[in-house]
């Protein structure tokens, strides 16, 4: 059995905290917050964009800490879960792993590729695993593309384009703060940088055209080249001003004798109501001139962070690698993130 504490409850920390409750081998024994009342396990006010909303907790056997410090010197504790601003990551993963926790962070691992660096170094000094929370390839459409590439039934991979673009969070005060969230860059885009170095490597080359807002990327188009020449990849991200689309994703992965190709977007209807619906369903297009549509299941965005945190707990355990959650392959998305700021900015 693996006990976990949870650093930081809002959104994702309540997401995290549902999703154990789902599994066998992890159990919540203590949590960390500065707010009291959520402490008492008054969750009412938190809400997000999927998932169920925030309620009244019974949170008996769960020891509560207004102290990082007291969670972490917590005897009973054996992986610490960092769900707090981006800007914490790095100082209190440091505390954890000088603990001698192991550490789940949720993206990004930082807000540079420094600080990254010094995570990796201390995780490796103290022999402690360190996992980043990149949920997106327990996603049923990303972890579906995952296993064709993997499988190498369509021969090599030949290039692919990504999107990723959300209505400008307004209700975020730091989402346009560098030194906070970092904006669509870190906490949007990241996701599709990490997939791409998953899939296909870490590019040798980038080039990024867009607008910026407060000296950030607002909204950019990527070229990705690699040490095959003949792989390009693109990339579409960033938030628009128009709140009638909060949401949209997708990909189009181009290999030597398949297509696969999936859009999904949440747009508000006549009424208001947020309406999430397929646009290109997950679809096979193979070499014979078929169109074979995947079944993927509901779509649950739960059910992807209950299978992270379960493979999660398999690491710490000990029975399985971090494979998508390798700390490594998370500072890698950071780094191709600066890569992509700084051609921007060099060109805007």
């Amino acid at each position: 059995m693996t006990r976990v504490g949870i650093i930081g409850v809002g959104f994702m920390g309540m997401v995290h905290y549902l999703s154990y409750q789902k599994l066998s081998g992890s159990k919540v024994v203590a949590i960390c917050d500065s707010i009291p009342a959520r402490l008492k396990g008054d969750w009412t006010g938190i809400q997000g964009n999927f998932g169920p909303p925030g309620e009244q907790m019974d949170l008996s056997g769960v020891a509560t800490y207004d102290s990082v410090a007291d969670l972490i010197n917590d005897p009973n504790v054996d992986l610490v879960d960092i769900t707090l601003p981006p800007a914490m990551h790095t100082d209190v993963a440091l505390q954890a792993i000088q603990g001698g926790k192991h550490v789940f962070c949720e993206k990004p691992m930082a807000l540079n590729v420094e600080d990254c660096d010094r995570m990796l170094e201390a995780a490796e000094a103290n022999q402690c695993k360190l996992m980043i929370g990149h949920v997106l390839p327990f996603f049923p459409e990303y972890a579906w593309a995952l296993q064709e590439i993997r499988s190498g039934k369509h021969g090599g991979l030949l290039g692919a384009s990504f999107t990723r673009v959300i209505s400008d969070p307004t209700w975020l005060s730091n989402f346009w703060d560098a030194n906070k969230v970092g904006g669509p860059m870190f906490d949007l885009h990241v996701h599709d940088a990490h997939f791409i170095r998953l899939a296909f490597g870490m590019p040798t080359a980038v080039t990024t055209r867009g607008s910026r807002r407060n000296e950030l990327p607002e909204h950019w188009h990527s070229l990705f080249q690699f040490a095959d020449q003949g792989v390009t990849v693109q990339a579409t991200s960033g938030a628009i001003p128009q709140q009638g689309r909060p949401f949209m994703h997708g990909f189009e992965i181009r290999m030597e004798r398949a297509t696969l190709s999936f859009g999904f977007a949440v747009t508000k209807t006549a009424a208001g109501v947020d309406e999430g619906r397929y646009h290109c369903p997950p679809t096979l297009f193979t070499a014979d001139g078929k169109a074979e549509a995947v079944e993927l299941g509901d779509g649950d965005p739960m059910n992807a962070f209950k299978a992270e945190l379960e493979h999660v707990t398999q690491v710490v355990q000990g029975i399985a690698e971090p494979d998508g959650l390798a700390c490594e392959l998370a500072r890698d998305a950071i780094a191709i993130c600066d890569l992509e700021s700084a051609n921007l900015r060099d060109h805007c």
